[in-house]
């Protein structure tokens, strides 16, 4: 593990964090029903909302809305507030909404679709030749070819491309799991040349609304995740302390092969040891 003073000194000093769901705080199955937390992950939220700290789920999944997230992670003992999940789709609810994108062309299921319909936005079945402002790909395991190409016409004729994550896999209970949202959005983009704008991780857009709900500059936020290509990166970009777990798809030796400007400031093997480094780190109240 990595646990130089620096990263420490700057851990205790932390006003914020940001974690990613799969693969640092639990492992769900390949249906997404079923959730299995991550040794740690119970005592350390505890220890945060006891003291006051706020922090926020970010996760790149767009399965199911954000509150249902909220449901689903408190009935596994977290104690999540109402607002505390973050998902690409609620990303792109507020994204949208502030450059004034109303129509979008919608590729997945509720929990891509509910979000942008709470923030008031119209949503574009993704069928036949519509047009749309923007087109948004999240997770959608049963779309088809009429998707696709309602998608493609949809870009080819102004619309923006979005998409919730473009890594290729993400942490589940039986390893890693295939991201349709990139196969979707690569298909897209081969055949209307059109690049997609991540809104998930590891996107500054989503690290700066996670911001704004922490209520904390990204300067005093820890953001924690499993993946080499999102969290540590994302926090690196935005002056944050990025630390990693190497409980999901990214393990140490990975971590460690990448370039000096995305190493992580702390490496940890999961979030138990991110505990007990955090609790010896942290000043004592007097």
């Amino acid at each position: 593990m990595d646990t130089s003073f620096d990263a420490r000194a700057r851990l205790a000093s932390v006003r914020g964090f940001v974690f990613d769901l799969d693969g640092t705080l639990v492992l769900g199955d390949a249906r997404h029903q079923g959730l299995r937390v991550l040794p740690g992950a119970l005592e350390l939220t505890r220890h945060l909302a006891d003291r006051g700290i706020p922090f926020v789920v970010l996760t790149n999944g767009t399965v199911r809305p954000p509150h249902e997230y909220v449901v689903k992670l408190r009935d596994a003992g977290l104690p999540l507030s109402d607002n505390s999940v973050l998902t690409p789709a609620s990303v792109a609810a507020e994204y949208f909404v502030r450059r004034r994108i109303r129509r979008v062309m919608a590729l997945g299921t509720e929990g891509v679709r509910q979000p942008l319909e709470a923030a008031g936005i119209e949503i574009v079945p993704p069928t036949g030749r519509q047009e749309a402002d923007a087109v948004f790909v999240g997770w959608f395991r049963e779309f088809g070819m009429e998707h696709v190409e309602a998608a493609c016409h949809a870009v080819e004729n102004g619309a923006k491309l979005f998409v919730a994550s473009l890594v290729p896999y993400f942490a589940g209970a039986h390893g890693k799991m295939l991201s349709t949202s990139r196969v979707i959005a690569a298909a897209v983009t081969s055949v209307t040349g059109r690049r997609a704008h991540v809104l998930g991780k590891p996107s500054p857009d989503a690290l700066r609304i996670a911001s704004r709900h922490l209520g904390v500059d990204p300067a005093h936020i820890a953001v924690v995740g499993d993946d080499p290509a999102l969290e540590v990166l994302m926090a690196k970009r935005a002056g944050a302390l990025g630390i990693a777990v190497s409980s999901g798809v990214g393990n140490a030796a990975e971590f460690a092969e990448l370039p000096p400007e995305q190493q992580p400031d702390l490496a940890v093997h999961d979030v138990s040891e991110l505990f007990r480094i955090y609790t010896a780190a942290e000043p004592v109240a007097g």
